[in-house]
Parts: structure tokens; C-alpha cells; sequence
């Protein structure tokens, strides 16, 4: 493994649990050698993960489009800085340039981006391990959500296999650096065959 792609906020004034966490993954990417693949913004919480995994020496793949340059404050010290037409442009480098994906809190661009990662994984496209760092329990009503999509049947269990969940980032970094994943079959994840 060699980079973990993160999806995080753009948005400023959060409680400081959310920084904190987004500082022990910047700091957990860097001491472990991996570059960081990110939104490519220097406010939020994608501006607190890329300052900190910086500040400790790691290397920093930052991917903006033109249009949220500006709004976003791109982040010009990224080691690299890729800055594209379209958000579609944007999702397909960051999911083909990370070998793992941490998401922490954020709005609907971080939904739309694990969401992207987790079809993708349901689908086989990728074996890519997915975290989920579920600080104040910020991705609970997501994850009833989910969970009412399997009861009612229009999910299958075995996507409960396809990411970890877990408050702690430190946890969420263990977990995409060290898991073997095992892939259900098609049969087992997708919901024409339930």
C-alpha cells in the first residue's frame, strides 16, 4: 500500500473532535509512509489532514476542480496539486490514485464520494479497503440508513463487509493498512441475487 485516498469537510466551524480526528490521520498517513490523496483544499477538515500529514513529512496528492479552487482555497503546497474540469474528474483520480479510503465527517460531496467507493467495492471494481472514522457518532443516521436498506432487502448483509466503522481514527488507520479483504462473491453482495 502506498496512499489512502480521504474524504472529508470543506466546512469551517466544526467542533473540535472533528479536527482532532482528521490530525491523527494526517499525522497516522505520514509516520506510515503513505501519501495522502485528498480534495485539495486548505480549509476544513481537508485542510486540517493535509497541514498535519505535511507538518510530519508526508507527501500530499491534492485533486480541485477549477471551479472550487477559489471556494475550496487550494491548497498550493500540496506536494502535487491536480486541478480539473469536472467533480466526475475529480472522484475517478482520487479513487484511482488511493489503495485504501478513510472517510471522516462532511457533507454531501464526502457522501457522494464514499458512496462512488462503496458501489464501486459491491461491484468488484475495486477490493480497496473503505474506513469510516464515526466521530460523535456523526455517521449514525447514515448507518441506520443503511441498515433499513437491508431489512427492507434492497441491500444485501454482506455490505456490512465491505467497511469498518469505528469512532477512533487511530483504529480506522489500522484497519486500511492492514486488512486482507475478502470480496463477496456477486451472488453474496448484490441485491438481484437476495
Amino acid at each position: 500500500m502506498n496512499s489512502v485516498g480521504v474524504y472529508c469537510a470543506s466546512s469551517q466551524n466544526l467542533e473540535p473532535c472533528f479536527h482532532d480526528a482528521a490530525a491523527i490521520i494526517g499525522k497516522g498517513l505520514a509516520t506510515r509512509g503513505l501519501t495522502l490523496v485528498y480534495g485539495g483544499g486548505c480549509i476544513g477538515l481537508m485542510g486540517e489532514v493535509a497541514t498535519v500529514a505535511a507538518k510530519h513529512g508526508g507527501n500530499v496528492v491534492g485533486v480541485i476542480t477549477h471551479k472550487l479552487v477559489a471556494h475550496e482555497q487550494a491548497n498550493e503546497k500540496c506536494n502535487e496539486l491536480i486541478v480539473v474540469d469536472t467533480m466526475q474528474e475529480r472522484r475517478s483520480i482520487m479513487m484511482n490514485r488511493g489503495d485504501a479510503f478513510i472517510v471522516l465527517p462532511g457533507g454531501i460531496g464526502t457522501y457522494e464520494e464514499f458512496f462512488e467507493v462503496l458501489v464501486g467495492r459491491q461491484l468488484g471494481d475495486h477490493t480497496k479497503p473503505i474506513g469510516i472514522v464515526n466521530v460523535d457518532g456523526y455517521f449514525d443516521p447514515l448507518l441506520e440508513m443503511l441498515e433499513y436498506g437491508i431489512e427492507r432487502n434492497f441491500m444485501r448483509p454482506a455490505l456490512r463487509q465491505l467497511m469498518f466503522i469505528n469512532p477512533c481514527a487511530d483504529a480506522i488507520l489500522d484497519y486500511v493498512t492492514s486488512v486482507v479483504n475478502n470480496q463477496p462473491s456477486p451472488e453474496d453482495i448484490l441485491p438481484m441475487h437476495g
